[in-house]
């Protein structure tokens, strides 16, 4: 009958060296406590900036419902929800990236939610020169200036010309 020796190194508890463990260990004991802390004081948690918006009753500018239908030839067509005509033509190729990005993620979330093209999104321009995209069928909102001067510039064209009225729907 042969036996097979086995050194410590075979045994699974000796796979990790032990200070490994430790510092996990650790470090999900920091991230278990934080958490206790954060909810027994009652921190609360960052506000969002249409929630910082509200509380300060920053009004909107300019603010335009659009729809954006992909177009048969790869171009995607933004209709003016209000006049039911084109306000842009984002032609396959144009250099216009941000804005298909921006919209293949509201999309994916949609589709996800079993939702189509058919609610309109609401472009809005606050007085505060923050510019943001809604989605009205998820509630999604995209802050636009987050993504730069010149990304922001791309939506920031897709708004009409004319101030929101108090009272009157954009």
């Amino acid at each position: 009958m042969t036996t097979t020796a086995h050194t410590s190194r075979d045994h699974p508890a000796d796979m990790l060296p032990r200070g490994t463990l430790l510092l996990a260990g650790a470090l999900v004991a920091f991230a278990f406590i934080a958490t206790i802390l954060v909810r027994v004081t009652g921190t609360p948690p960052a506000a969002s900036p249409a929630a910082l918006r509200a509380e300060a009753g920053i009004p909107a500018v300019r603010s335009r419902a659009l729809r954006f239908l992909d177009r048969g030839d790869g171009a995607v067509v933004i209709e003016d929800i209000r006049t039911r005509q084109p306000a842009s033509v984002i032609r396959a190729g144009q250099t216009t990236g941000f804005i298909r990005g921006v919209l293949r993620g509201l999309a994916r979330d949609r589709r996800a939610r079993g939702i189509g093209d058919g609610p309109p999104f609401t472009l809005t321009l606050w007085r505060d020169g923050e510019l943001t995209l809604t989605d009205s069928a998820t509630g999604r909102s995209i802050e636009m200036t987050a993504f730069g001067s010149s990304n922001r510039a791309t939506f920031a064209a897709l708004l009409a010309p004319e101030p929101v009225r108090p009272g009157t729907p954009s």
